[in-house]
């Protein structure tokens, strides 16, 4: 899951970039409104958390075009300010949620988490063939047996099968999964996939995990 943080101080930034990466979310940030802006509107993220007061573009101005643009990216506002009025106004932005400063640490990783669950009725759970990766429990399955992987495989499979039937390429593997945007020796994909195919047992057979020469892999059934 990838989190954009736009907080212009320093040290509430770093706190926030160090804890959520320890939680296994890959985190960018900026430092002001209207570069949050457009990152936000350069590439996909799984949620926003976003400081009221910024420089330049004020949080609430960065939530309001977000929404002009039908951008519906979850949105969780990091304020000091606790009126009734200023609590309307955001949500009425199109915030999702709001928590004031200071908070503690856990209490903010619930919002997130409440944030990021699927709507009732949407999969958390991804197949390809007879493996299953569950999100939600981060465990996964070959013929109902229990695989243990490292957190980066589980992320790499789970990748993988979220686009599933489509080949993904080595660059967009190491910026998604290794959160790596510059340029890299991307071996190292090579061999997390084939620690990854051995702890799933893959025959020749079970050619779930294709790669393609030159370009990447694709997750086919």
């Amino acid at each position: 899951m990838r989190i954009l943080v736009i907080e212009d101080e320093p040290g509430i930034a770093r706190f926030l970039k160090q804890g959520l990466e320890e939680e296994g979310y890959t985190i960018d940030v900026a430092d002001t409104g209207d570069t949050g802006l457009a990152q936000a509107v350069a590439q996909p993220y799984d949620l926003l958390l976003v400081d009221w007061m910024l420089p330049g573009l004020t949080g609430l101005q960065v939530c309001r075009q977000l929404r002009a643009q039908h951008i519906a990216t979850p949105l969780i506002f990091l304020t000091a300010k606790d009126t009734v009025q200023d609590t309307i106004a955001g949500l009425q932005a199109g915030a999702n949620d709001y928590i004031k400063k200071p908070f503690h640490f856990e209490e903010l990783l619930e919002r997130i988490r409440v944030q990021l669950r699927p709507a009732a009725g949407l999969a958390e759970r991804f197949f390809v063939g007879p493996i299953v990766l569950d999100v939600a429990t981060h465990q996964v399955y070959k013929n109902e047996e229990e695989i243990a992987l490292t957190q980066k495989e589980f992320a790499l499979l789970e990748y993988l099968l979220r686009h599933k039937g489509k080949v993904c390429r080595r660059q967009k593997i190491i910026e998604n999964v290794w959160d790596i945007h510059f340029e890299y020796n991307t071996g190292v994909i090579d061999v997390y996939m084939n620690a990854l195919r051995k702890k799933l047992r893959l025959s020749k057979d079970e050619d779930y995990l294709q790669t393609i020469r030159g370009i990447g892999y694709v997750a086919r059934d």
